[in-house]
């Protein structure tokens, strides 16, 4: 080993019987920690949230270039997922409704602004198809109400609706969509009226207008087909309802200090004024708020 090397003996038997520093010791129980957690969530931890969970579970400090050096070294990584490049283009029917959200995804308080939207699953092994319904709250990216249904059709949002409304029956918040048939329908606008609700939309083929929506969406699909074994509409359905509850409950957020949506409301509900959790700084959505004030600029001098 020493000739294939290239060093002489009495290094390496030096080396052997060198005291090992305490950092070195530090490094190995702590890359035995990023393996273990590496196999607990299947891979869906980059060196950012393995650093936030383990110091959050284990009551550690730990700096993300450290755990991010030793998983390069176990050669460690996340998975990725794919970029996708395209949009939609949503129901045209209907364009009275204006964007009132305008790409403004901070809220000062729980059930201030509601996001929704609704995905489609493949069954594995099958031509079926299972649709998913969620209510997301801006203010803490919790889960607010989901069903799932073998259609994609207006009783799938109105029942979801009416699961949020069973357990936020006071809420008023501005709620935001897309353009999609569901949304459009003069039933669901009475419903958002009679809870007085006020509906904000997305603007046509513009899908960072619901910019959460989509970003849980790749969340779900990129983390969920990891954690969970998946081979039937049943297990399906499970991995669904068990990962929806991981979100809500255990997955710890860097933008929340570390905890976990549900914690984030919670906390909320407690206190008269809220703490408010800004988000990062994103150039696409500064660049659009700059063109909204030169666009109000405009109208103003016209």
């Amino acid at each position: 080993m020493c000739k294939h090397l290239n060093i002489s003996r009495a290094s390496y038997y030096k080396w052997c019987k060198r005291n090992v520093p305490q950092k070195e010791i530090d490094d190995i129980k702590l890359s035995k920690t990023i393996e273990e957690y590496h196999e607990r969530y299947h891979g869906i931890l980059g060196y950012r949230r393995m650093t936030m969970f383990i110091n959050r579970d284990l009551n550690e400090n730990y700096s993300p270039k450290r755990v991010h050096r030793i998983m390069k070294i176990l050669d460690i990584h996340s998975g990725i997922r794919r970029a996708h490049h395209c949009c939609t283009v949503a129901n045209k029917t209907d364009q009275k409704i204006e964007n009132v959200l305008k790409r403004d995804f901070v809220a000062s308080k729980p059930n201030e602004k509601w996001a929704t939207d609704v995905t489609e699953f493949k069954v594995p092994h099958s031509n079926e198809k299972l649709y998913l319904s969620v209510f997301l709250d801006l203010y803490d990216r919790s889960v607010v109400s989901w069903i799932i249904s073998n259609r994609n059709d207006n009783k799938l949002v109105f029942d979801t609706f009416n699961e949020a409304i069973k357990t936020n029956s006071l809420a008023k918040p501005l709620f935001h969509s897309d353009r999609g048939f569901q949304y459009t329908s003069p039933v669901f606008k009475n419903l958002l009226n009679k809870q007085g609700m006020t509906q904000s939309m997305s603007r046509v083929a513009c899908c960072l207008d619901n910019a959460p929506m989509e970003a849980l969406w790749g969340i779900i699909k990129a983390e969920m087909y990891e954690l969970y074994d998946i081979h039937d509409k049943e297990s399906l359905i499970a991995a669904i309802t068990k990962y929806i509850y991981f979100y809500n409950n255990a997955r710890y957020q860097e933008r929340f200090d570390s905890k976990t949506p549900m914690e984030v409301r919670k906390e909320a509900l407690n206190q008269e004024v809220p703490k408010v959790y800004p988000i990062a700084f994103n150039k696409r959505i500064e660049d659009y708020k700059e063109s909204l004030k030169r666009l109000n600029m405009k109208e103003k001098t016209s």
